[in-house]
């Protein structure tokens, strides 16, 4: 069994449909995908959890492909707000969803090695490559950060994904620490940084396993739809996701995962008109 980490909420229900149906396209082994969810309406109306529905409608694409393969919804908003609520991070560059990756300790029989995705990622080959890295001595496996590497440090990590060994995190307490930090210091990349802070030992891996630019290299492994930076023809930021097909193909001429979003679409429509019927 691979055990997934996903967080969010309903309006990413997109990143996390997508990036199933192309991980279970390629994976053939089960799946258990814990779903990190939560209320967090008090900051932003559109802060809801992903829906029962949404969650049956991610347990159909993943059982489709394998029966022993599982979605399980986790509403955390009462942990959330014990650990994190009026914290001063809660503002960060992202939303604070993403403080909920370092809440993974407290997943109910939590595994010993969990595999964190953030939603906006595509999986392009058999995630057991990824997921079968020997982490044994380290905390977790990550890849340099496409732009922190230069203007940061060498060895800045982008947590997209983290490849987690529980049982060292919890010899070493890394989440812990990492949750007061979150609670006491205002950080430039919240989760990101207060992770790269308290870590003990980590493992750097190829860019193949977080892709953050280029998307048709064939040895990729998980391609990340992330904010890019470009210089031309004026300084500017570029932010699409792969479920914003017609502007991945237009803007990333990126081609790679036609099938995968022709299924998102036709489940989409099927979605709409069971909703409408």
């Amino acid at each position: 069994m691979i055990e997934i980490l996903l967080c969010g909420n309903r309006k990413v229900f997109d990143g996390a449909l997508t990036q199933l149906i192309s991980m279970t396209r390629r994976t053939k082994e089960a799946i258990h995908v814990h779903l990190m969810t939560m209320d967090l309406s008090r900051l932003n109306p559109e802060f809801v959890c992903i829906t029962k529905e949404q969650t049956a409608a991610l347990n159909q694409v993943v059982q489709e492909k394998n029966p022993e393969s599982l979605v399980e919804r986790l509403d955390v908003t009462k942990l959330y707000e014990i650990e994190f609520g009026g914290c001063v991070n809660e503002g960060a560059y992202c939303t604070p969803y993403t403080l909920l990756r370092l809440l993974a300790d407290k997943i109910p029989a939590a595994p010993d090695k969990l595999l964190y995705l953030d939603m906006d990622m595509m999986i392009a080959d058999d995630i057991r490559k990824l997921y079968e890295i020997d982490i044994s001595e380290y905390e977790f496996a990550a890849v340099r950060e496409k732009y922190g590497c230069w203007l940061i440090r060498p060895d800045y990590f982008n947590a997209g994904m983290l490849l987690l060994n529980m049982v060292k995190i919890r010899q070493t307490g890394l989440l812990v620490k990492a949750r007061e930090l979150i609670r006491r210091k205002k950080l430039l990349f919240a989760d990101q940084s207060a992770v790269f802070q308290c870590t003990t030992k980590k493992l750097l891996l190829p860019r193949i396993y977080n892709e953050q630019s280029k998307f048709d290299k064939k040895d990729t492994v998980v391609c990340h739809f992330c904010k890019r930076l470009m210089f031309r023809p004026f300084p500017h930021t570029e932010n699409y996701k792969q479920w914003q097909v017609e502007e991945i193909h237009r803007h990333l001429h990126c081609h790679t995962f036609d099938r995968d979003l022709e299924e998102y679409l036709r489940r989409k429509r099927e979605m709409s008109e069971k909703i409408q019927g």
